[in-house]
């Protein structure tokens, strides 16, 4: 078995583990940023093997800077996303966020 046949090319921005709905970033994630080891991963995505992570990690240890330039684009992107969501929450967030900022005020004005 060859390492690409590990991965589902989707686009170059969207490589799966086969298989799974499981994203290498994530698996990446874990073991460059979280230093988690391949059996910790795998116990994290039920759906991925061990031999699954070993293979995404080989992927990343062959290609250190092609792939680690998808995990920052990745992060880049992440971090984009959670900070336009921020600014601007859904309706039900927002309200949800609204009534969770009122409740803690009730109760510190209870505690004075």
């Amino acid at each position: 078995m060859q390492l690409k046949d590990y991965f589902e090319f989707l686009t170059p921005e969207d490589i799966r583990v086969k298989g799974t709905r499981i994203g290498i970033e994530h698996i990446f994630y874990e073991y460059v940023i979280d230093s988690k080891t391949a059996e910790e991963i795998a116990e994290l995505f039920h759906t991925v093997s061990l031999e699954q992570v070993y293979a995404t990690i080989l992927y990343y240890l062959r290609d250190r800077e092609t792939v680690g330039q998808y995990l920052e684009n990745w992060l880049d992107y992440t971090n984009k996303a959670q900070a336009e969501f921020d600014r601007h929450p859904p309706p039900f967030v927002a309200k949800v966020l609204k009534w969770k900022l009122e409740r803690l005020t009730q109760a510190e004005e209870v505690s004075k």
